[in-house]
């Protein structure tokens, strides 16, 4: 392996953006291409980096050689960027959600394998301080009942860039698939493994949003395999409050988490109440782990990979099919 790693992007939008402002301070790290459907913002990150701009994977992969691609792409575009990174059988890292197709990402997940190939799944939250110590207390202390979520907004630019398939639920999913996928993410981590899911959801509230077609809000009962009960609730129709929430409820003690970056106060007693802050800079400490197993050929520190990340997308997809059919749906007979 060369003393720097020489890394490509496929997708240069704003989520590409979070995980280049810590890559660019590495002195092992060489940005080398960034491709994109749009030829100015594939440009516009080659200038400002340096490295080629492309607008097709397998080109890009084929001219720049890189030692790991990150695919930094919307749920509906994703498929030929992993294809091409496993064909050439080069490590890949993918944002969440890893796409809003299941049997997609069966098939990426399973060549995947066959190539025995290093991949990471974009959940940082499982590098979290605050996550791995609850994580910890519950291997002796399971969870009881978890409930949380998200509440917010709709995006404030549904005309262009990320506002405008957000809204969409053909190409995000919606906002349980898209974004609450973290929660969900952090529950499978904390808790173990989801065997039925049922959902309701309610639209109409938000009006005169041109392609607005996703649910303004949801609930989501999730019953784990060990008997744990899950509530996540989301909305992007409420304008003032809300945020983002999670709390855990064991027999011995309750945690919460609050805030995008995942604070904790774990109580134990009325007496006895443990504070972690979460990390700013996360998004380096999650590329950090997968630019080292790239490195070291040791995926062990590498807390999600790409057939992990399968099962999260199944429990969220369950979700939405759960809406649509009014009734529980299994859960393993996906993954």
């Amino acid at each position: 392996m060369p003393s720097k790693l020489k890394l490509a992007f496929v997708g240069a939008g704003g989520i590409a953006r979070s995980h280049l402002g810590g890559l660019v301070k590495l002195e092992d790290v060489e940005l080398a291409g960034f491709c994109d459907v749009n030829k100015e913002a594939a440009g516009s990150a080659a200038t400002e980096y340096g490295g080629r701009p492309f607008d097709d994977p397998d080109r890009m992969m084929d001219d720049v050689k890189p030692d790991a691609v990150f695919i930094c792409l919307p749920p509906f575009a994703h498929g030929d960027a992993e294809m091409a990174a496993i064909r050439r059988k080069i490590p890949f890292f993918v944002e969440k959600p890893i796409s809003n197709d299941l049997a997609l990402s069966q098939k990426i997940a399973s060549e995947a394998e066959k190539a025995r190939l290093l991949t990471c799944a974009g959940y940082m939250n499982r590098y979290r301080r605050s996550i791995n110590r609850v994580r910890e207390l519950l291997r002796d202390d399971a969870a009881v009942i978890v409930h949380g979520g998200w509440i917010g907004r709709v995006p404030g630019n549904v005309k262009t860039g990320i506002g405008a398939w957000w809204i969409q639920k053909s190409k995000s999913g919606g906002q349980f698939v898209e974004q609450v996928t973290h929660t969900v993410d952090i529950v499978r981590y904390l808790c173990g493994e989801a065997r039925e899911v049922y959902a309701m959801a309610t639209k109409g509230f938000v009006k005169g949003v041109e392609n607005y077609t996703i649910e303004d809000a949801s609930h989501v009962v999730i019953n784990l395999e060990r008997g744990t009960i899950v509530n996540l609730y989301s909305s992007c129709a409420v304008s003032v409050g809300g945020g983002v929430s999670l709390t855990v409820h064991a027999r011995n003690f309750t945690a919460r988490f609050t805030g995008w970056e995942h604070s904790v106060a774990i109580t134990k007693s009325e007496l006895e109440t443990e504070n972690i802050k979460g990390e700013e800079g996360i998004f380096e400490i999650e590329d950090r782990a997968f630019l080292d197993a790239v490195k070291n050929g040791d995926a062990s520190k590498v807390r999600s990979s790409y057939p992990d990340a399968l099962k999260t997308l199944a429990i969220t997809l369950a979700a939405n099919e759960s809406m649509e059919v009014g009734r529980p749906v299994n859960v393993k007979s996906k993954t």
